[in-house]
């Protein structure tokens, strides 16, 4: 009787599979259709409303050649190792005149094939051997969106961060107030031993996930930290470029190197900070590690909460592989469903920004009224307030572009810094499997896993704020002793 039953469980697992294919096959070959239509409707949208065409990654354009730009500079493209290099240079001759160098810039931003084309090229590789010249060719080819290039053009012209928003962002006071200010920073929420004349024992900065916000860590942990820890420790917590109440710039690639950028002028130089504990969670464990490895003598221990790291095999596109593990473009579960939206189609995305982001104060309303729960309005409010062109590309240069980069940082983790490594991971997250947090550990074998049962990718931290803040206290005196 168990031999029949297992058999019949197999079976009805394979049939849900086989149900899940067929259906995301069909949903997501609509999706590919409603994604162009789109497309077409915001070109003429913003033609309308900003009087040019806006560019998008619709359609990708080679860069083997010098494009040049409208300022009488030039943009250089080249590809060393798994980074994008973009060179601007705005003077002629030898090109090294004001040049600025622009990397990981992913390549999912504009390589993200429809459903249906995918499926051709599995069916082609079934029936077809690529020879080595073939292979050879394709690992050397690189190419660059137009939109890509448009952007950096206008940096070229405007050497700033260009503050005009989009029509499609939200035009409030807590969005577009950072257009007004003289001095390009963060939003910062300092806690505990506050002031810059004080001089607390520690400090701490906690870096918040993918669209999400500071309120992730000061409508939770911060209130929870006993008094002693308030005392002696300054907590820093941050809204990430173009997230939150911090810069949202309509120009920015939103590369790794730029939040890194935004995070040491905002935080580390204007608050003197020299050593520090790190917290982080999910997108937020990508620029930590690449934070610890750029200032490895001064972090002191590393905490990372569902960290999204997916070991690459060899010979395969880093990015690409990265990208289709966070979003295989299933149906089910629904939130892998969201993740595949998120990830492949452009469009969309933005006009769930447009219904959804442009009038966040509405829907913040809405959910007041309608929860009276202040754990879950918070959450909106982080889910809400940002761009869609931060969102976009934080996830592509960041989460997938970095994927090639991910094990160099954990290697000088493991060799080059002493501080301690934690990591939690939610066993019922649906999002982040808990194996990759194993992966983590696998790499840096120091590092301590703790899987929290019965909890996922947001109730790790929600809903026991009080226990993770002890955690959090053990594990920075833990440090320091």
């Amino acid at each position: 009787m168990d031999g029949v039953a297992a058999r019949s469980r197999r079976v009805l697992s394979l049939c849900g599979r086989l149900m899940n294919e067929v259906v995301s096959f069909f949903v997501f070959s609509l999706l590919d259709l409603l994604d162009a239509a789109l497309c077409l409707a915001f070109k003429v949208s913003d033609f309308l409303a900003e009087a040019e065409w806006k560019p998008c990654y619709c359609s990708a354009s080679s860069a083997r050649e010098a494009i040049h730009g409208a300022a009488g500079g030039e943009i250089l493209v080249s590809e060393r190792g798994e980074s994008n290099i973009v060179c601007l240079s705005s003077g002629g001759g030898s090109g090294n005149v004001n040049k600025i160098r622009l990397d990981q810039v992913s390549d999912t931003l504009y390589t993200r094939p429809s459903k249906l084309q995918e499926v051709s090229e599995s069916i082609k590789r079934l029936y077809e051997k690529r020879g080595k010249e073939r292979a050879a060719k394709a690992a050397t080819m690189f190419a660059v969106d137009s939109a890509v290039v448009e952007m950096l053009q206008g940096r070229m012209v405007r050497k700033q961060p260009h503050p005009i928003r989009r029509w499609s962002d939200c035009d409030c006071e807590d969005c577009t107030s950072w257009a007004s200010r003289r001095r390009r920073s963060l939003f910062v929420k300092v806690a505990g031993a506050k002031g810059m004349s004080e001089k607390p024992r520690e400090d701490v900065l906690f870096i918040h996930g993918f669209i999400s916000s500071s309120a992730f860590w000061t409508e939770t942990l911060f209130p929870n930290f006993s008094d002693s820890a308030k005392s002696a420790y300054r907590l820093f917590a941050v809204d990430l470029l173009g997230f939150g109440r911090s810069p949202k710039p309509s120009d920015s690639l939103y590369t790794l190197r730029e939040h890194l950028d935004m995070i040491e002028q905002s935080v580390l130089e204007p608050y003197k900070v020299k050593s520090f504990h790190i917290v982080a969670h999910s997108l937020g464990c990508i620029l930590a590690l690449a934070l610890a490895v750029k200032h490895p003598g001064s972090v002191k221990s590393l905490t990372l909460l569902a960290p999204p790291y997916y070991p690459v095999p060899k010979g395969v596109q880093a990015a690409q592989y990265v990208m289709r593990r966070v979003a295989p473009r299933r149906v089910w579960p629904l939130i892998t469903f969201g993740a595949s939206l998120a990830c492949w189609y452009e469009h969309i995305t933005r006009a769930w920004c447009l219904l959804a982001c442009k009038n966040h104060r509405f829907w913040e309303l809405l959910t007041k009224i309608i929860t009276r729960n202040r754990i879950r309005t918070f959450l909106f409010e982080g889910f809400f307030c940002h761009t869609h062109n931060a969102a976009w590309h934080t996830l592509h240069n960041v989460i997938c572009g970095m994927a090639g980069k991910l094990d160099g940082y954990l290697d000088t983790v493991r060799d080059h810094l002493r501080c301690d490594v934690t990591i939690f991971h939610g066993k019922d997250d649906k999002l982040i499997p808990v194996e990759c947090s194993y992966s983590v550990q696998r790499r840096v074998c120091r590092a301590h896993v703790k899987v929290i049962e019965n909890k996922d990718h947001i109730t790790i931290v929600v809903g026991r704020q009080r226990a993770f803040a002890r955690e959090l206290e053990e594990i920075w005196r833990k440090s320091s002793g």
